[in-house]
């Protein structure tokens, strides 16, 4: 299989399985609402993010354009820059990893693109697929539904710890999406293996 095609076929199926997740969530479960798959371990919780990866938040409307566009653009560049590796002689591995950041991060911009215009909301209701009245949003207003999460480890801090004595935490606490665990995983595989071919492509 030729590289291109490869590139291709790996964000095709990361959007794939990112689209079908989300738009299942959406269709048949409300807020807050989980299931809990191995335990307390693993669970889906929908919930749904304005902003950055792992449910962080972006402040307001005009923060929200912001986001959505500096998203944009960041993908257009990527996309840019997998058509000029392909034809390199560079390890697949590589590839791979600007391939699943790729996908991963168009997964999200297209919840906050689309989103708001075909969903109504999921606050105590299952939301409608293309609803009479319109959807919750704008164009760019999306928010992105989120649904993994893995509270593996449950605690509490010490009372002598400087660090919010005698709260609890948890481990891992974040929700997130098919498309946060692409590009976290594309992102890792840099740093780890493939940050000197970074180096030299820059």
């Amino acid at each position: 299989m030729s590289k291109s095609r490869l590139s291709v076929l790996i964000i095709l199926l990361v959007l794939l399985a990112d689209q079908i997740v989300k738009v299942w969530i959406k269709t048949h479960m409300i807020i807050g609402e989980e299931h809990h798959i191995l335990g307390n371990w693993f669970i889906i919780h929908f919930t749904e993010n304005n902003g950055m990866a792992f449910g962080f938040e972006f402040a307001g409307k005009a923060g929200k354009y912001f986001l959505s566009i500096f998203r944009i653009v960041a993908v257009g560049f990527i996309g840019y820059y997998i058509s000029k590796i392909v034809k390199k002689d560079i390890p697949v591995g590589f590839l791979v990893a600007i391939s699943l950041i790729f996908a991963g991060a168009t997964g999200n911009i297209i919840d906050s693109a689309f989103y708001g215009l075909i969903f109504d909301h999921s606050y105590y209701q299952i939301a409608q697929f293309m609803p009479e009245g319109g959807g919750y949003g704008s164009f760019l207003q999306g928010k992105v539904v989120d649904m993994l999460y893995f509270p593996i480890i449950k605690g509490h801090w010490p009372s002598w710890s400087p660090i919010r004595p005698s709260e609890q935490f948890i481990f891992f606490r974040p929700i997130f999406n098919i498309a946060d665990s692409a590009i976290t995983t594309g992102m890792f595989m840099i740093i780890i293996f493939y940050k000197k071919i970074l180096r030299q492509e820059l």
